[in-house]
C-alpha cells in the first residue's frame, strides 16, 4: 500500500498499519522522517527495526553504496524493502517521502494508493500551485491499481481524475463515500475522540473511538476506511472489531506519537508536528477552542519553510518561547523572534529545545496551556514523549 499527500499520510499510514495488525497481519510500516533513533522509521507489527539488522544490512551493502552513492533516503528504501521481503510480511504500508512522482518509494506496484490531501509545502521542489503539487502526488497512481483520494478539493480535483483515467486506474474519493462528525466534543485532555461515521448507503453511522484528537484527522478517517474496503474485496479479512481496535489503539499498536499529544496536564501541554499552513491552520483554530487563562507558545521551525505565513497564522495573544532544535536546517532562535516580533508575536529566545520547553513549564499556571510545535524537529527534541 502506498501513501502520498501534504498533510496526513503518517497519520493515515499509522491507522491503516494498525487495523492491519489487529486484523492479524504480518504488517510492515515504512514512515519518515524518525523523531529519535533512525530505527522508528521502519516497523514490523509496530515494533522498531532491530539495531543490529541495520548494522548488518549496512555492513553487507556498503561496497555497493560507496560505488553507487545512493542518496540517504535511497538507502532508507532499500533497507524498508529488503527487510519486508525477508520479514515476509503479509502486507506493507509505505508513506512516500517527499511528492511522489520522483520520490525513492515509487518502485512499488500496491494493492491501493492512497493520496490523503494537497496543500502548500516543499514549494521549491514540488510547485508553486496546488494543481502542480497534486501532479507530483499524482505521480504514485499506476496502471489498474484503485487510488482512493481522502479530501474532494475542487482546485485539483481534476488532476487525479486525469491521471487516473490515464492510466486505467479505478478512483474514489472518500469524503464522498464516508462522512464523519464529532459524536461528542471531547474535553480538552482527552487521548481519544469519539467519530459518528455515515456513508452514502445509511444514515444511521456507527460511532468509532479514534485513538488520535487533532481536529484534522476527520479528514484522514474516510481514506483510511476506504482503503480497507478496497484491500477487503480483494480477499483481506478485517472486521469491524480489528476496525475498532485499529482506530482506537493505533498508538499502541504502532508506537505513533507527536499528532495533538497531551504531555502533561495542570497545565495542559500539547504537541503536534504540524508544520505547514494547513497543518498550523487546524492547530491554532483547535487550541482556540480550549480553555485557558494563558497560552505558552514554544516554537521553533527550519529555514526552507514558509515561515511568514506560518507566523502569521499564530495568535498576537500568546507568550512565545523561540527555540531552534538541534539539526543543521533549523532556524535560528534569534531569527525566528525577529520575524515574529515584526508580525506582533512576541516572547524571549531560549536557542535549544529542552530550555525552552523547561521555561514555558515554569512559567504556566495550572488553568494555562503550553503548546510545543512549529516542526518535527522540534517535537523529536521533546523528552517527554519517549
Amino acid at each position: 500500500m502506498h501513501v502520498a499527500g501534504t498533510n496526513g499520510k503518517g497519520s493515515s499510514s499509522n491507522l491503516l498499519a494498525a487495523t492491519l495488525q489487529a486484523a492479524g497481519y504480518k504488517v510492515g510500516l515504512y514512515t519518515s522522517p524518525h523523531l529519535r533513533e533512525f530505527t522508528e522509521r521502519i516497523k514490523l507489527n509496530g515494533q522498531d527495526l532491530d539495531p543490529d539488522y541495520l548494522v548488518r544490512w549496512v555492513q553487507q551493502w556498503r561496497p555497493l553504496f560507496e560505488q553507487v552513492q545512493p542518496s540517504f533516503f535511497e538507502m532508507c528504501v532499500a533497507l524498508a524493502y529488503s527487510y519486508f521481503a525477508e520479514q515476509q510480511v503479509d502486507i506493507a504500508v509505505v508513506e512516500v517521502g517527499l511528492g511522489g512522482r520522483l520520490d525513492s518509494t515509487n518502485i512499488i506496484t500496491p494493492l491501493v494508493s492512497l493520496i490523503t490531501n494537497i496543500s502548500f509545502d516543499h514549494q521549491n521542489l514540488l510547485g508553486n500551485t496546488l494543481p502542480l503539487i497534486a501532479a507530483e502526488k499524482a505521480g504514485i497512481i499506476k496502471s489498474g491499481v484503485p487510488v482512493v483520494v481522502s479530501q474532494t478539493q475542487p482546485e485539483v480535483q481534476a488532476v487525479f481524475t486525469d491521471k487516473a483515467r490515464e492510466v486505467g486506474a479505478p478512483l474514489l474519493f472518500a469524503d464522498q463515500l464516508y462522512y464523519p462528525a464529532l459524536a461528542e466534543t471531547p474535553a480538552p485532555d482527552a487521548e481519544t475522540q469519539l467519530l459518528t461515521i455515515t456513508n452514502q448507503h445509511t444514515t444511521e453511522g456507527q460511532t468509532l473511538e479514534v485513538g488520535l484528537v487533532g481536529d484534522y484527522q476527520r479528514l484522514n478517517v474516510p481514506g483510511v476506511l476506504t482503503v480497507l474496503d478496497e484491500l477487503r474485496h480483494q480477499g483481506f479479512t478485517i472486521s469491524e472489531t480489528a476496525v475498532r481496535e485499529g482506530l482506537r489503539d493505533v498508538r499502541r499498536l504502532t508506537g505513533f506519537r507527536g499528532r495533538w499529544t497531551i504531555l502533561g496536564r495542570q497545565p495542559l501541554v500539547i504537541c503536534d508536528t504540524g508544520h505547514n499552513e494547513a497543518g498550523i491552520r487546524f492547530i491554532t483554530a483547535q487550541l482556540a477552542r480550549l480553555p485557558y487563562r494563558q497560552l505558552h507558545l514554544v516554537l521553533g521551525t527550519v529555514n526552507d519553510k514558509d515561515v511568514a505565513t506560518m507566523l502569521a497564522l499564530l495568535p498576537t495573544t500568546a507568550t512565545y518561547y523561540f527555540c531552534q532544535a538541534n539539526i543543521p536546517r533549523a532556524l535560528p532562535a534569534t531569527e525566528l523572534a525577529q520575524r515574529a516580533a515584526a508580525l506582533g508575536l512576541h516572547g524571549q529566545v531560549y536557542g535549544p529545545v529542552p530550555a525552552a520547553v523547561a521555561a514555558a513549564r515554569a512559567a504556566a499556571a495550572p488553568d494555562d496551556v503550553v503548546f510545543i510545535g512549529g516542526s518535527t524537529f522540534v517535537v523529536a527534541e521533546i523528552e517527554e514523549l519517549y
